[in-house]
């Protein structure tokens, strides 16, 4: 009998070990805004941010219950390409791996439309193939408003009872030169991400001034979401703080 029930509690601890903590889905914006340099910018600034020390000790701040990543493009309804199944991040290996794969990620011919609406809803179902993780986030990057398919006020509402998180990285304009023109604008698309887009307890928007500006914004938004989950000392489910 003691045998039995000790073999038991090895079982449920070692469930207990492999339990995903955080599952984060990554939504890059490929429409047509997006030009080819803008578009290495976005996959290079992920990549850089994923190599950032700061990054990675998060990540790897409780290796027994991992950050589990997915990625993926998104422009039109019905245009979603998957770069990065599921994947859990044990080690500087799978960092340096994810890294790598999104420094050798070639364009696809993607429409030219913003499905915004879309992209969230397509988000929202990889999150539902980790109904288990203790917190499930979606991030979604985007440079303009949604101009085709389902208006993301709609799959926000759709989405509502989910219990997932959707944050925001948007994207201005790259050219300096527009000077106050280029913050309008940005600020603009802040203020839509932030009525329309965001959902969830504690969801925000970060801001990246341009394509350029992309890793430093990533590492911003990376470094607000990984926080946020800690291990009581009793090795209990996290308890969130601000």
């Amino acid at each position: 009998m003691i045998r039995a029930l000790a073999t038991i509690v090895s079982i449920l601890a070692t469930s207990a070990a492999s339990e995903c903590r955080h599952a984060l889905a990554l939504g890059l914006d490929v429409s047509g805004s997006v030009d080819s340099s803008e578009y290495r910018l976005q996959l290079g600034g992920l990549a850089g941010a994923f190599r950032r020390p700061e990054i990675k000790q998060l990540f790897l701040s409780n290796t027994a219950n991992p950050v589990q990543i997915a990625i993926y493009e998104w422009s039109e309804p019905g245009h979603q390409r998957l770069l990065l199944g599921w994947t859990a991040v044990q080690s500087d290996l799978d960092l340096e791996r994810i890294a790598t794969l999104l420094d050798h990620v070639k364009r696809s011919g993607a429409p030219q439309g913003t499905a915004v609406g879309s992209a969230m809803l397509f988000g929202a179902e990889l999150l539902g193939q980790k109904p288990d993780c203790w917190k499930r986030t979606l991030d979604l990057s985007g440079d303009g408003k949604h101009n085709i398919g389902l208006h993301p006020r709609n799959a926000k509402q759709t989405l509502s009872d989910d219990g997932i998180t959707i944050n925001g990285l948007v994207i201005g304009a790259d050219d300096p030169d527009i000077g106050s023109t280029r913050y309008v604008q940005v600020g603009e698309l802040l203020a839509y991400f932030k009525a329309w887009v965001i959902l969830g307890p504690g969801a925000f928007v970060e801001v990246a001034l341009g394509f350029d500006d992309y890793e430093e914004a990533m590492t911003r938004k990376l470094i607000r979401e990984l926080e946020g989950l800690t291990l009581s000392d009793a090795g209990q489910r996290p308890t969130k703080h601000q």
